[in-house]
């Protein structure tokens, strides 16, 4: 440690402990900083510890580095990507194509990792790389790429992850480049709006966001030998250990990217690394290893929150913090991005406390309501907008219940519509479309666009009034019944039984149930019907085949609401309803939803 940092440091020390009398702090020092004023940046980090500015601090609350998001929010970053094979002990002994071939369910289903390819990276501009850019007046690779993404890996437009690899410099800072494409956002500005409007509310956390032209060259194959135009995509900075430091949090603690998790104990999967059943691939089914691999205090967490008898007062009085919890939940709500329930964000604990955040991750999917009615992909029902939509999660659904935790987070909904106005959107929009414009509708993205340009700038100006929509949902869903899953039928030799979970209703309405039951997903042919208070009901046994089943709930005034199930066609999905087959025996298969 440099001595000017070590005197910043016991002075203030000195400071704090003449007036409070006592003060215990860990200051954790990272070495190798690559910044030439890493004297600095490491003081700058100790005062934020005295401080609590841009880190965590007594509260429990957390604060971004501001000063990440200066800056132009239009810039264009060309970047050069010249491709090559590698070596099998790497991985890297593939083609472009292969890595372009495949999508991630391609490797989940053979249990193998990613392909990669050797690339050199470099940035410059239109006329090419400039002294002083990354990978400037270079010829060896600097990096290696596979695809990135889940769901989106399918398109032929692929998203690509770039990383650096060790003493080749960095770009911004980073070491992982994440290039999205956002192939299925007719917009392709979605994501960085929803990071620049992310960063502008100081009680959540954003990651830096950058418009990139990429160009592509690719030697795997013979007589390629010039750049090929691959079109606009938009970096998003990965979450990792550097952009932890860089924001101000603590780059030893505790984060799991959320694939799928609703805070069950899963205790099939989620397990200590010392435990003879321990399964890394079980476990990152659910979470992501990004940080410390000590699990114990997650584990402790899910063991207490699923716990009935510890309220959830002191839930999350000890392992979250309310104002984290419930400004993710109204920028999420207020934004339309309801992928939310299960995955697409973070969860980070720094070392030496008990507290856990949620941080964004994949913004794409907001703003989306008008675009999926234009291109008839409006595959989504009322539970997914409003409180509801998150109503299937053990740490929302306990939370919720509770009356002060509502009124907490409509505090917070009402400061983050103040700040997602219509203005503030309008004017964002503007800017990114000096952008945008000059590259949907032009060659390769012309070719992928879902959108005409008519379309497009209907939805454009369109956008900035879906928050006084989805606050309006909001406001409906703390009024409706709550969403339900339906049971597996049980048939016998003269009756099939038909059950469901109950619904809540916040005002503590009475709640009926309606059932049909029908041979067709049209619901033209009804075969049994009921509508009553209790959660079960049963009719005369089935013939062998296929069935239909929907349920859904109203309350004393009216207020409907449907099942999370769901039955997925070619057309897409529908929902409140479950298929399920009576076989020649008389047992019944339940259709299950699963992705390929």
């Amino acid at each position: 440690m440099r001595k000017g940092t070590i005197s910043i440091f016991l002075i203030f020390v000195l400071i704090i402990s003449a007036i409070c009398g006592s003060f215990a702090m860990n200051v954790i020092y990272e070495e190798n900083l690559e910044a030439d004023s890493a004297g600095q940046k490491e003081a700058d980090t100790i005062v934020n510890l005295l401080t609590g500015d841009e880190t965590t601090f007594a509260s429990g609350n957390i604060r971004d580095n501001n000063t990440l998001y200066e800056g132009d929010k239009t810039e264009v970053v060309t970047m050069y990507l010249t491709v090559r094979k590698g070596n099998a002990s790497e991985g890297t002994d593939h083609t472009w194509s292969e890595i372009n071939q495949y999508s991630a369910y391609y490797y989940n289903e053979l249990g193998i990792d990613r392909y990669k390819v050797e690339a050199l990276l470099q940035v410059g501009d239109e006329n090419g790389v400039a002294p002083g850019n990354l990978g400037y007046g270079r010829t060896a690779p600097n990096a290696t790429v596979q695809i990135r993404g889940q769901t989106s890996s399918k398109n032929p437009q692929k998203n690509y992850k770039i990383e650096l690899r060790d003493n080749q410099g960095t770009w911004n800072g980073q070491k992982t480049i994440a290039l999205n494409k956002h192939m299925t956002d007719g917009l392709r500005y979605r994501n960085k709006l929803g990071f620049d409007l992310l960063s502008e509310i100081d009680q959540l956390m954003s990651l830096r966001t950058t418009f990139v032209h990429l160009y592509v060259k690719d030697l795997t194959e013979e007589n390629n030998t010039e750049f090929v135009d691959y079109g606009l995509y938009t970096q998003v900075e990965q979450l990792n250990k550097t952009a932890l430091r860089a924001h101000g949090l603590d780059r030893t603690g505790h984060l799991y990217k959320i694939n799928f998790f609703e805070f069950y104990r899963y205790e099939d999967a989620i397990k200590l690394t010392t435990d003879p059943g321990y399964d890394q691939a079980a476990f990152e089914k659910y979470l992501e290893i990004k940080g410390d691999s000590d699990h114990t205090k997650l584990i402790k967490m899910l063991d207490d929150l699923n716990d009935y008898s510890i309220s959830i007062d002191e839930i999350l009085d000890k392992y979250f913090d309310v104002e984290n919890l419930t400004y993710w939940l109204a920028f999420n709500m207020l934004t339309g991005n309801a992928d939310t329930q299960s995955r697409n964000a973070y969860l980070y604990s720094p070392q030496n406390t008990d507290k856990w955040y949620l941080y964004c991750w994949d913004l794409d999917g907001a703003f989306r309501y008008d675009e999926n009615i234009i291109i008839d992909r409006s595959d989504f029902e009322k539970w997914e907008l409003g409180i509801s939509n998150y109503w299937g999660n053990v740490l929302f659904k306990r939370c919720l219940k509770s009356d002060s935790f509502r009124e907490k987070l409509d505090e917070a909904v009402k400061d983050v519509k103040s700040i997602l106005t219509k203005e503030r959107i309008t004017e964002l929009i503007k800017e990114y479309r000096t952008v945008t414009d000059a590259y949907v509708y032009a060659e390769p993205d012309i070719i992928y666009t879902p959108l005409t340009q008519e379309e497009y700038n209907l939805i454009s100006d369109k956008l900035p009034d879906l928050v006084d929509f989805y606050y309006e949902k909001y406001l409906l869903s703390l009024e409706s019944p709550m969403p339900f899953f339906i049971g597996d039928p049980v048939q016998n030799d003269k009756t099939i039984e038909f059950v469901w979970d109950e619904s809540y209703d916040f005002q503590q309405d009475d709640i009926k149930y309606k059932l049909k039951l029908s041979d067709n997903i049209e619901f033209t042919n009804i075969l049994f019907e009921y509508q009553g208070y209790w959660t079960e009901c049963s009719t005369d046994a089935l013939d062998p085949g296929v069935y239909f089943l929907s349920v859904s709930a109203e309350d004393e005034d009216g207020n409907t609401q449907t099942a999370f199930d769901y039955y997925e066609h070619i057309n897409g999905k529908v929902y409140s309803l479950i298929c399920f087959y009576v076989n020649e025996d008389g047992t019944i298969s339940r259709y299950t939803v699963t992705e390929n």
